[in-house]
C-alpha cells in the first residue's frame, strides 16, 4: 500500500511540474511601455458606412462557429458536422457562415470557393481567445495564464504576423482581462460583441476611448447546432458582393456592416423560430451628412441609444424608426444601439475622428514600444523559474 502511494504521489508530482513548465516556457515574452491612452481627434469623421449599397443589400453572417471534427480527439465538444450546421443556418436565413473550431483549420463543407481560413486560437484556461483570419495555418503557440497585458500583446502580435486580420473574442468571458487591458492592447481589427447578460459592450467603449479603432462583430460562438436556444441568437448583417473571402476580408476591414442579438423565437418551437428569422428589423440607411450622423429603420425602435467617449449616453431617442446626430467636433466617436420591442437589439459600429489628409481610417497600427529592461528582467526570472523546475523534477525521481 505503501509503495502504491508512493508511484501515485510521483505520478501526480510529475504531472504537476510538467504543467508548471509549460506554463514557464509559455510565459516568455516582451514587456512593452504602452502608449498613453489618445482619445480620437481631427476634422473629419469616419464613416464605416461610406460604402453602403442599398441596391446590393445585406447578407446574414455568423464568424463564430465551432463543429464536430475528424479525429479521436476533437478540440471541442460539438454534435454536428459542418453540413448540417451550414444547412441549419441557411434554414434560418444566413447567407454566410464560417467555421472557426479551436486550433484547427475546417474545409468547408461542399464549395472550395467559399472557403475561410479561420480559427479560434487560444489554450489558455483563462478563455483569451482570438478568431484569426487569413492564415495560411495554425499558431499554437499560446501564454497558458496571460496574467500580463505584455503577454496578450504578445500573442496578438504574434498572430498578426501570418494572418490578415484577429477578432479578439469574448472579452466579457475573458478571465482577468480588465479595463486597464482593453486601454492598452492594440493589434486587432474586430471586437467581438454582445454579453449574455447585457447589451451594453462598455469594454468595446473602454478600448475606443483610449484611441483604439474596432469593427464589431456579434457572433453565436456556436457548439451546439441541433439547440434552438444557441443557434441564430446573435448575427452580422454585411454589405458585400458574395460570401468569398476576398469579399469578406474587403468589407471586414472597411467597416460596411452591422451586428445585432436576435432572441430565441419560439422558445424550442423549430418552425416559429424559422419563421420569425425571416422578419428581422434591418438598418435601411446609415451614414454621415456633414457632421450629422443618421440611421434609419426598417422598423420603430423601443429607443435608439447614442454612445460615446467613456461609454456616456449621448443621445436617447425613443419610439422611432431613425436618429440623427450632430457630433460636436470635440467628441471623439459615437455608435448607435437600437432597442425593439421584440428584444431584438442593432449595434452599429463606431463613427469616429480622424484627420484623412494623413490617414485614410483612424486605426493606430503602430506597434508598442518595448521596454528593454524589464523585458531582460521578466525573463530572466521565466528562466530562473523554469530552471527551479527541472531542479525540482530531477530531485524527485532522484529520490525515487
Amino acid at each position: 500500500m505503501r509503495r502504491l502511494l508512493h508511484i501515485l504521489y510521483t505520478a501526480v508530482a510529475s504531472l504537476f511540474l510538467l504543467v508548471l513548465m509549460a506554463v514557464w516556457v509559455t510565459s516568455v515574452s516582451p514587456v512593452y511601455r504602452f502608449r498613453a491612452p489618445q482619445p480620437f481627434q481631427g476634422p473629419d469623421i469616419f464613416n464605416p458606412y461610406s460604402a453602403l449599397d442599398t441596391v446590393q443589400g445585406w447578407k446574414r453572417a455568423n464568424f463564430h462557429t465551432h463543429t464536430r471534427v475528424k479525429g479521436p480527439f476533437p478540440p471541442n465538444e460539438c454534435e454536428a458536422w459542418p453540413q448540417e450546421t451550414y444547412d441549419t443556418y441557411r434554414k434560418l436565413g444566413y447567407d454566410i457562415v464560417t467555421f472557426s473550431n479551436h486550433n484547427e483549420l475546417t474545409t468547408h463543407p461542399f464549395d472550395p470557393s467559399l472557403q475561410v481560413n479561420v480559427y479560434e486560437q487560444g489554450y489558455s484556461p483563462f478563455k483569451f481567445h482570438k478568431l484569426v483570419f487569413g492564415s495560411p495555418g495554425v499558431i499554437h503557440w499560446d501564454p497558458l495564464l496571460p496574467l500580463l497585458t505584455s503577454q496578450m500583446q504578445f500573442e496578438l502580435d504574434y498572430l498578426g504576423r501570418s494572418s490578415d486580420f484577429i477578432q479578439l473574442n469574448h472579452p466579457y468571458r475573458t478571465i482577468g482581462l480588465t479595463e486597464v487591458d482593453m486601454k492598452a492592447l492594440s493589434g486587432y481589427e474586430i471586437m467581438e460583441l454582445d454579453t449574455h447578460v447585457s447589451t451594453q459592450n462598455e469594454y468595446w467603449d473602454q478600448a475606443l476611448s483610449a484611441g483604439h479603432y474596432s469593427f464589431g462583430l456579434a457572433n453565436d460562438d456556436l457548439h451546439h447546432a441541433r439547440s434552438a436556444e444557441r443557434i441564430a441568437i446573435r448575427c452580422n448583417f454585411l454589405c458585400t458582393p458574395s460570401a468569398r473571402y476576398e469579399d469578406l476580408k474587403k468589407t471586414l476591414l472597411s467597416g460596411c456592416y452591422y451586428s445585432m442579438r436576435v432572441p430565441n423565437y419560439g422558445d424550442g418551437d423549430w418552425e416559429e423560430k424559422i419563421e420569425k428569422n425571416q422578419h428581422l428589423p434591418v438598418v435601411r440607411t446609415i451614414g454621415v451628412a456633414g457632421d450629422t450622423l443618421y440611421m434609419n429603420l426598417s422598423a420603430r425602435a423601443d429607443s435608439i441609444r447614442v454612445n460615446g467617449q467613456n461609454h456616456a449616453t449621448l443621445l436617447l431617442a425613443r419610439d422611432t424608426d431613425h436618429v440623427e446626430y450632430v457630433m460636436g467636433a470635440d467628441e471623439p466617436f459615437a455608435r448607435f444601439t437600437a432597442y425593439f420591442p421584440g428584444g431584438e437589439v442593432i449595434y452599429t459600429n463606431p463613427f469616429a475622428r480622424y484627420d484623412a489628409s494623413v490617414a485614410a481610417n483612424p486605426f493606430n497600427n503602430a506597434p508598442q514600444k518595448l521596454n528593454v529592461l524589464l523585458t531582460v528582467l521578466f525573463n530572466l526570472l521565466v528562466l530562473a523559474l523554469m530552471a527551479a523546475t527541472v531542479y525540482l523534477f530531477v530531485k524527485l525521481y532522484k529520490k525515487r
